[in-house]
C-alpha cells in the first residue's frame, strides 16, 4: 500500500510502472526486468487498474466488462460478474447485461460503475493489480460490497493500493509512507503504528473513521 499527502508522489508509482512517464534516473524493474525492456502492449498486459473514476461507456453493462477481454468465454464472463457483485444488480436491469450504462456509466450508481470496473478487472487477470483510490467517493454500504469485490480479485496476484481511507490498508503485507516524493517508512502497520512516525500521525487524525 502506497500511503501519504496528496501531491506526495503516490500516483506517479503507478505511472512510472505503466511507462505513462519514464524516470528521469533510476530504474523501475518488473519481474527483475527494466520496464523499458518490455514492449509496451506487453508491458500494459501485465496491468489490471482500478481507479475512483471508472472509465465506463455508452455501451451495454456486457460490452464494458468484456473490454476487460474481449474474446472471453460465456462463463469466464458470468464469474467475473459474480465475483464483483454486478450480477447483484445486473438482473434489476430493464434489459440485464444488456441493458446500457449511459455517457460516462450516468445510468448506474457510483458502486455499480466500480463494480463494473472490477468485473472488468476480473476478466482481464492481469497479474498486477493497481487500485487507486477504488473506495473512497463511495457510501458506506456501496464501500462494503466494493472492498469485498476488491478482496476477491486480490487474491493470487500482486496488489498495489493507492488509499486515503488507511482502514482499506491495515492488511498490507507493507505500507510504504511517501512525502514530497521520498520513502519516509515502510512495514507493516502494526511495525508503523509502533513507531510512532508519520503513518501513526495519518492514523490518529483518522481516529474515529478508522475505528
Amino acid at each position: 500500500a502506497l500511503v501519504g499527502p496528496s501531491g506526495a508522489g503516490k500516483s506517479t508509482v503507478f505511472n512510472l510502472l505503466t511507462r505513462m512517464v519514464d524516470p528521469d534516473r533510476g530504474q523501475v524493474l518488473l519481474g527483475g526486468v527494466p520496464v523499458q525492456d518490455y514492449g509496451l502492449e506487453v508491458l500494459r498486459d501485465q496491468f489490471s487498474t482500478v481507479a475512483q473514476d471508472s472509465a465506463l461507456f455508452d455501451e451495454t453493462l456486457r460490452e464494458n466488462v468484456l473490454m476487460g477481454r474481449p474474446d472471453a468465454s460465456e462463463d469466464a464472463l458470468q464469474r467475473a460478474l459474480e465475483v464483483a457483485h454486478v450480477s447483484d444488480f445486473a438482473r434489476a436491469q430493464p434489459l440485464g447485461l444488456e441493458s446500457r450504462v449511459g455517457p460516462r456509466g450516468t445510468a448506474l450508481s457510483g458502486g455499480q460503475r466500480q463494480r463494473v470496473s472490477i468485473a472488468r478487472a476480473v476478466l482481464r487477470d492481469a497479474p498486477v493489480l493497481l487500485l487507486d483510490e477504488a473506495t473512497s467517493a463511495l457510501d458506506t454500504a456501496s464501500e462494503k460490497l466494493v472492498q469485498d469485490a476488491l478482496d476477491r480479485l486480490s487474491q493470487g496476484r500482486t496488489t498495489l493500493v493507492i488509499a486515503h481511507r488507511l482502514s482499506t490498508i491495515r492488511n498490507a503485507d507493507k505500507i510504504v509512507v511517501i512525502e514530497a516524493g521520498r520513502v519516509v517508512e515502510q512495514g507493516s502497520h502494526d511495525q508503523l503504528m509502533a513507531k510512532g512516525g508519520t503513518y501513526a500521525r495519518l492514523v490518529a487524525l483518522q481516529f474515529g473513521e478508522d475505528e
